[in-house]
């Protein structure tokens, strides 16, 4: 199981600990699923986090 697949499933069972049951569990889920996804994928190396924040040029 690669760290991707386990991030997501950690982020889905923090979401069903969380809060259970309608729609707003159902979206609460997704989105701790996306948000495990995320860190799963930056831990396995597969999403570089210094493609998406850079250096502010202070150029005056």
């Amino acid at each position: 199981m690669s760290k991707a697949t386990l991030g997501l499933l950690v982020g889905m069972a923090l979401g069903f600990a969380g809060y259970f049951g309608g729609f707003w569990a159902f979206l609460l889920v997704a989105a701790l699923g996306a948000v495990g996804l995320i860190v799963g994928r930056v831990l396995q190396g597969d999403v570089d986090v210094s493609d998406f924040v850079r250096a502010r040029d202070r150029q005056r």
